[in-house]
């Protein structure tokens, strides 16, 4: 573990579920979000005042500082906000060059540079607190490898996914490693309550201590497992059935006048609100859907329907203020971030678009937001950074 400055843990600052929902709030298409909110313990900043108006954002191109050590990030999986509005990044060293890591090869090929540890937090402005995960160092069953998947609890635990290899793995915020949700390299399908299958999201529930994964690499569905325990509670897939691994869709011939897939294409990531709900990335499907969060299907929205390849519904992130009001959504194959209004998850902005200058992105990835509105949004593919956007 490299670590920079010591900060005490602290939890989510995402808010509770409601604790008295209103059985109105499950149809969230039909109701204005203030109808919806019960006292969601939002934060005291910038961004908690509600605002009929369509937020706009603008990059900082200050943000981060410089990394220390010659690093240097790979692909950008994970990003995180926590309640001290710290950044943590998850990236794929193995995503590196020869090149790009020249100081490293055997002899060295140059002065620079050196892959930096698998997780990063960032402090507010940007400068590194506290960095671990060593490929080269530890072995496979200490550090994520493939991560993919990053959430700090309510109890300031760490939790971080393994795509490629089928597990789910809880951390200290020191880096020690406390338990693994799944087992290495085995996947038993969507309905296995033992095995997962290509987790990508997490979102954990301070109010139950639920760990809600996007299982959706290999496997097609929504897992929950108990935080402290590890135990199975449940599943489900797409509009709240049973997911089917053997169904079929043919994605890439998606026209105008194609039915929505009966099966989730890509469950890629998740987030739960303060009424109770949770929203759910398909990304090959091309949509958000809403559930209540025992997997009560409530609706659905398509984004960019007609988009192929990787799909358009990468990672979803909500609004701070206490009403939630904004949804947004990373697309990662039209390089964009989408605006949605959470009452009826109409797309009423976006901003970005593809390119490698400041401001745009290749493939964003990985996308979260703090107290006072800022959004932090990481590439998964040649640009390799996170990028701050601030409203206004």
């Amino acid at each position: 573990m490299t670590r920079f400055r010591k900060r005490s843990p602290l939890g989510s600052r995402r808010p509770p579920a409601c604790r008295h929902p209103l059985l109105s709030c499950l149809l969230p298409c039909l109701l204005p979000a203030a109808a919806c909110t019960a006292d969601s313990g939002g934060p005291e900043a910038d961004a908690g005042t509600a605002s009929d108006a369509v937020p706009s954002f603008q990059v900082d191109p200050s943000w981060p500082r410089e990394l220390p050590n010659d690093w240097i990030l790979g692909s950008i999986t994970s990003v995180f906000v926590d309640a001290q509005d710290h950044v943590w990044i998850t990236h794929l060293p193995e995503t590196l060059t020869p090149e790009e890591i020249a100081a490293v090869q055997d002899p060295p090929m140059g002065e620079c540079c050196v892959p930096a540890p698998v997780v990063l937090e960032l402090d507010p402005e940007g400068s590194v607190v506290r960095a671990w995960g060593d490929p080269s160092t530890q072995d496979v069953s200490e550090f994520p490898r493939n991560s993919h998947g990053l959430f700090i609890d309510h109890n300031g635990f760490v939790w971080i996914g393994t795509f490629r290899h089928h597990r789910v793995m809880k951390f200290t915020r020191d880096g020690e490693h406390l338990m693994t949700l799944g087992r290495y390299d085995e996947n038993g399908g969507s309905n296995d309550t033992e095995l997962l299958g290509g987790p990508a999201g997490i979102w954990v529930n301070p109010e139950t201590n639920e760990v809600f994964i996007a299982d959706g690499y290999a496997n097609r569905r929504v897992v929950v497992f108990d935080g402290e325990t590890g135990a199975y509670i449940r599943h489900w897939g797409a509009y709240g059935e049973p997911p089917d691994d053997d169904a079929r869709y043919p994605y890439n011939a998606r026209t105008a006048e194609s039915p929505p897939p009966p099966q989730f294409g890509t469950v890629h990531g998740l987030v739960g609100s303060g009424d109770g709900l949770l929203y759910v990335a398909d990304r090959r499907g091309n949509r958000i859907q809403v559930f209540r969060q025992d997997g009560t299907y409530v609706t659905e929205k398509t984004i960019a329907p007609l988009t192929r390849a990787s799909g358009s519904a990468f990672v979803v992130a909500l609004s701070p203020d206490d009403e939630q009001r904004w949804l947004y959504l990373a697309d990662g194959t039209n390089h964009k971030v989408w605006i949605l209004r959470r009452s009826d998850l109409e797309v009423v902005g976006e901003f970005g678009r593809g390119g490698r200058q400041v401001g745009q992105f290749i493939r964003p990835h990985g996308m979260d937001v703090d107290s006072r509105g800022n959004i932090y949004v990481g590439e998964a593919s040649t640009g390799r950074r996170v990028q701050k956007f601030v409203p206004g």
